[in-house]
């Protein structure tokens, strides 16, 4: 980044001419030899002499980089200069090219000590380069409510604004308390569900990169500031609003957002890391999930599904309640009834159909249970989808 050329920052580098002066503060004399030297972007090279070196910009936009110790610092040439003997520099044209005039003792020849190979640095630029904004929703959901599982090719984040969501990560199960976030990577396979006494509200966000979305990001829990749940509200806000310029708030917001938890991200911010062991268990709760997502109108039993992923049907359901807080029994109860709501709202199926569809032993036993799990009977449930 160029730096702004004043007395505290030139320090130690030379000084800084007054350009009221005679000659703009260059020294005249048979000592001396003057020129105007034209520089262009296509080589640049650093110099070093033994003495004294007086700057000054002629034509163009000029960036004077001065190296100490293998650190170069970058300054706007718009004053005259005298750099202290030693000091290695490079003259660079912030565009296509540039002159500069120059003073030095008569009989000195600046050495060349290198390449100047920076030039692309010295604009501000962009490491995080946010891609499309697929969906966002900002939801309230039931307790009781479980979204079975899916991966997908884009970057996803969950923010609880509300209550307590509970997110299963390729095997690894981690809870989302009000004001903290989480984010999934591309083909990172997710699911989420809420406690039978606990709504949750929380918004969600699938997006891509142009540049790669560090490692910093996965698999952790982030508790947000103030400031950070801010950019949160505002993209919420903008996505009611849904003017010409609701997206480019939506992007400012959602890149302010991520650029604040990753400079944070070694910080407060703990990793939750993962053993060996816990990984392999990961992998089969992993499995699990999906094998009972994908057979959903099969007759699922925890004896089977245990057989399914190859493990016995007690350490499958001691790695439920660990992971997941949880039986498999209950949570293969619970995706067939989130299913049955799905058929339900299609409106292809009656209640028996629905029942036998999904392996009920009677139309009562899956009223019974749907009844249990969200308040209100499959009729009432029908007759609430009217109304809507």
């Amino acid at each position: 980044m160029i730096q702004n050329l004043n007395k505290q920052s030139f320090a130690g580098y030379g000084k800084i001419l007054r350009d009221s002066l005679p000659n703009r503060g260059f020294p005249r004399g048979d000592a001396w030899v003057e020129k105007v030297r034209y520089f262009n972007a296509g080589e640049l090279f650093y110099y070093r002499v033994s003495s004294e070196i007086y700057l000054d910009f002629e034509i163009g936009m000029t960036i004077l980089a001065v190296r100490r110790k293998g650190k170069t610092v970058c300054f706007y040439l718009d004053k005259p200069v005298c750099l202290v003997p030693e000091t290695e520099f490079a003259i660079v044209p912030y565009q296509e090219e540039c002159s500069v005039r120059i003073a030095l003792p008569k009989g000195e020849t600046p050495e060349k000590t290198g390449q100047f190979t920076a030039r692309d640095n010295l604009r501000i630029g962009s490491r995080l380069r946010l891609g499309e904004i697929y969906t966002l929703f900002y939801r309230e959901e039931e307790s009781g409510f479980l979204f079975k599982g899916e991966s997908h090719s884009m970057y996803e984040l969950t923010y609880v604004d509300r209550g307590q969501l509970h997110c299963v990560v390729d095997g690894n199960g981690y809870t989302l308390k009000q004001g903290q976030l989480m984010f999934f990577a591309p083909e990172q396979w997710h699911m989420q569900y809420t406690d039978l006494n606990v709504t949750a509200r929380f918004l969600t966000v699938t997006f891509d990169f142009e540049s790669d979305l560090p490692t910093a990001l996965s698999n952790r829990v982030f508790d947000l500031s103030s400031a950070e749940a801010v950019y949160l509200k505002q993209i919420v806000n903008e996505s009611d609003t849904n003017d010409d310029f609701s997206g480019d708030f939506i992007r400012s917001n959602l890149n302010l957002l991520l650029l604040s938890v990753l400079r944070d991200s070694g910080g407060r911010k703990k990793r939750l890391k993962t053993p060996l062991a816990l990984r392999n268990e990961n992998v089969i709760v992993s499995r699990t999930l999906q094998c009972i997502a994908e057979h959903v109108y099969d007759k699922l039993s925890v004896e089977s599904v245990a057989k399914e992923v190859s493990v016995s049907t007690s350490h499958l359901t001691a790695l439920f309640h660990r992971q997941m807080g949880i039986s498999p029994g209950e949570y293969i109860r619970r995706v067939k009834l989130e299913e049955s709501k799905c058929l339900i709202r299609e409106g292809k199926m009656n209640f028996s159909q629905i029942a036998a569809a999904l392996h009920y032993s009677t139309i009562h036993h899956f009223s019974r249970q749907f009844k249990d799990n969200f308040g209100i009977s499959p009729s009432e449930y029908a007759k609430s989808l009217k109304n809507e």
